[in-house]
């Protein structure tokens, strides 16, 4: 087997490795001098000239190149990672897949005082107080480290290695975990294969009694039974309530039934329900689990692409009305949210699809990465091809989606300013879902038709680089999103954009697109309203609308 051993500058990787190795006669790898060798120059020089990112290039390429994890069941590679190794999601999935990972943690301050006597120069800690840049470090990498197992190293080398051997007496798992963090909106995990036994460590934590499984028909098939037979192998009591399949969960009727039940189950304000299930149904549990007893906890396990990489995360818990999208609700973050992709591997592929659209969102506000990452890959997971689940792809949307929504949210968790700009697409998108009675148009696709119509607009007030638009407009077209026109009217969006929960003082806030982001925006024109209507009905815009964006 390979072991890796992961952490921060100075926490002693190089070291412990080698002493590992030798002990068992394997080969030992520094990812370092790995790269040195391949490149001929030093990782000093290398940070000298190309930079961060280019130095970041080369180790994803070292990465690469060591192939295949080791299936011996002894201890044949021991690899000695750079302490940014696995900031790259691609480099995790390779590196902690099928391998035993191992985080040896110590405190940045016995870590300063180890590189303040270290003759090897650290490129991201040079010419700083070593302390403070360890820290910094320290909280931007604890998440991609946590899914390693922790050893601390302040210990002596020859008790780490031993730690590290206990732990690797087990071998690898059929499943890995790529990242893990602990936020004020809940620990966040996700991997592949690791719906129980994250559920499993939540209920440990909630120090719950039962386990009470809420989900609907289909993912009860797909997931649900088998988290809860896992559970019941584990000693849990388990206790199933199904909802309805898709929107028709999301309605008032159901939350009382709901609420209902769990009086039957006499469930109390300690016990924590678990969600399995689409967006829609983690929706429902959530209002539930806000309301019932007024609050009692929740752990999400979305089973669907667009649930984990928006729907199910956040704490926005809402039913629908008739008269609009999500008009009844409460902020209730979960204890823990779980994605795990392997759980996607059965979706239809319109849903697959549909979920590109929120994806394609997500890169618009900022992430280009993820934006190449769709162009490259988005055709491929709308299939639902096995490559992307097999290159670690599909988890790099997953998990940049997921963060981003993290990073807004912690930040503006009550939707008071920032948070807004996560409704990208959104106000046009709900208008045509709620036009469509939520039946024939999923939530995805409705937010591509959003996209295009949000970028009619900012074309229109000239915010946005046509550039820009062309080059979303032809991800969306290459991804078979909001192509055909909705069977909707325009005058129907209308009516129902005048109840969306951003119309304020009499005004609809607008998010629309920039070069590089978005803006906020109260002051648009109703005819260039009218503009981006028509882009994403796929209708040519009124006449006397066009004139007038001229004119602007």
């Amino acid at each position: 087997m390979d072991v890796v051993l992961v952490g921060l500058p100075g926490s002693g990787k190089s070291a412990v490795g080698r002493r590992l190795a030798h002990r068992h006669d394997a080969t030992f790898i520094d990812l370092d001098e790995m790269i040195e060798r391949r490149v001929g120059r030093s990782i000093s020089a290398i940070f000298e000239t190309e930079g961060e990112a280019g130095f970041r290039g080369h180790e994803r390429e070292a990465v690469h190149a060591l192939g295949p994890a080791d299936s011996d069941p002894r201890i044949r590679r021991v690899i000695a990672t750079g302490g940014g190794a696995v900031v790259d999601p691609r480099n995790r999935w390779y590196l902690y897949r099928g391998r035993v990972a191992v985080w040896l943690r110590a405190s940045p301050v016995i870590l300063g005082s180890r590189l303040s006597h270290s003759a090897n120069v650290r490129p991201l800690i040079a010419g700083r107080d070593p302390v403070a840049a360890l820290r910094e470090l320290a909280t931007e990498r604890d998440r991609f480290y946590s899914p390693a197992l922790e050893i601390g190293s302040s210990a002596p080398a020859g008790a780490i290695v031993r730690a590290v051997e206990a732990r690797a007496a087990a071998g690898p798992t059929g499943s890995v975990m790529t990242m893990r963090a602990e936020t004020s909106i809940g620990r966040v995990e996700i991997g592949q294969g690791i719906a129980a036994s994250s559920v499993y460590v939540a209920l440990q934590r909630q120090q719950a009694s039962r386990a009470i499984l809420l989900s609907e028909p289909k993912a009860w098939e797909v997931a649900g039974a088998a988290i809860a037979a896992a559970l019941a192998a584990g000693g849990w009591p388990v206790e199933r309530i199904l909802l309805p399949r898709g929107e028709r969960a999301k309605r008032l009727r159901v939350v009382e039934r709901i609420s209902r039940e769990l009086v039957r189950l006499h469930v109390d304000r300690k016990e924590t329900l678990v969600a399995i299930g689409g967006g829609a149904l983690t929706d429902t549990a959530g209002f539930v689990a806000a309301t019932y007893l007024r609050g009692v906890s929740i752990v999400q396990v979305p089973t669907t692409l667009v649930g984990q990489i928006d729907a199910a995360l956040g704490g926005k818990t809402a039913v629908d009305l008739p008269e609009g999208k999500n008009l009844v609700g409460a902020f209730h973050q979960p204890v823990a949210f779980v994605a795990d992709i392997a759980l996607l591997a059965t979706l239809p592929t319109r849903q697959l699809r549909a979920a590109l659209g929120e994806a394609v969102k997500v890169g618009c506000l900022g992430d280009e990465r993820l934006l190449e990452l769709i162009e490259q890959d988005g055709e491929a997971i709308a299939r639902g091809d096995k490559q992307p689940f097999e290159s670690g792809s599909l988890a790099e949307l997953v998990e940049r989606c997921a963060w981003a929504k993290v990073e807004v949210v912690t930040a503006d968790e009550r939707d008071a300013g920032l948070r807004m700009t996560l409704n990208l697409g959104h106000t046009i998108g709900h208008g045509i879902e709620a036009a469509a009675g939520y039946e024939t148009i999923l939530h995805g696709e409705a937010v591509a038709y959003g996209l295009r119509g949000a970028f009619a607009m900012a074309r229109a007030l000239d915010i946005v680089p046509e550039e820009r638009a062309r080059r979303i407009g032809d991800l969306l077209d290459r991804l078979g999103l909001a192509l055909a026109a909705p069977r909707v009217t325009a005058e129907m969006v209308h009516e129902h954009m005048a109840t969306d929960k951003k119309r304020g003082m009499g005004r609809l806030s607008w998010v629309l697109p920039t070069e590089s982001g978005v803006v906020v925006r109260s002051d648009v024109p109703p005819e260039v309203v009218e503009i981006g209507l028509a882009a994403a009905l796929r209708t040519a815009p009124p006449t006397h609308a066009m004139e007038a964006s001229i004119r602007l």
